[in-house]
């Protein structure tokens, strides 16, 4: 059985959906063993808490040493043996050391275009906004590898999906994260079993 250990800020709709699917074997021979978060009041932690998976609350009120922050980390982290470290709407930048410590095991997915719509700030309903306001007739779910800048890692899967002349933010938003939710645990699957 593979661990996924999972990192998520907010709502944690993409996490709940990887829970999920880890259920029902979309996402096969695999377990969601630890959810990190530097938010205790995040649905996520509430969801996690009511399924009982282990929690890791990460911020730098508990570790305002930043050595410690890492270390605490890489030490929780390392306990579950995971074979992916799935980013589900963290809104912090993941530090170097814990990427060189689990090179080309963490995840993260975007809801635009990289690089064009990625970057610092790029998060959320400010990405549709951006991809509205450029006129762009196309949008895209991707997933990439983590490295040290905010979406700057090798791009696994990008999905275009279309922007319609009456598109919204908060409507493209809406069909952007259902794109998400089906992609993200697909590409999860591909890559814990190995699957082309």
């Amino acid at each position: 059985m593979n661990n996924l250990v999972v990192f998520a800020s907010g709502g944690g709709s993409n996490f709940r959906n990887i829970f999920k699917n880890t259920k029902n074997n979309i996402i096969k021979d695999c377990k969601v063993s630890l959810l990190v978060s530097n938010n205790i009041n995040s649905n996520a932690i509430l969801y996690a808490r009511e399924q009982k998976i282990d929690t890791f609350i990460i911020n730098y009120q508990r570790y305002p040493d930043e050595q410690e922050y890492i270390e605490a980390l890489i030490k929780k982290i390392s306990q579950y043996h995971p074979s992916l470290v799935v980013l589900a709407g963290f809104m912090k930048l993941i530090p170097k050391k814990i990427i060189n410590r689990f090179k080309n095991k963490i995840i993260n997915i975007h809801p635009g275009k990289l690089p064009e719509f990625g970057g610092k700030g790029y998060y959320g309903m400010n990405v549709h906004r951006a991809v509205i306001d450029s006129g762009t007739k196309s949008t895209a779910v991707t997933v990439h590898y983590v490295n040290e800048e905010y979406d700057r890692g090798m791009i696994i899967h990008e999905e275009i999906i279309d922007v319609m002349e009456d598109d919204t933010p908060e409507t493209l938003s809406e069909r952007v994260l259902k794109y998400e939710h089906k992609i993200y645990s697909d590409v999860i699957n591909k890559i814990i079993n190995g699957i082309k």
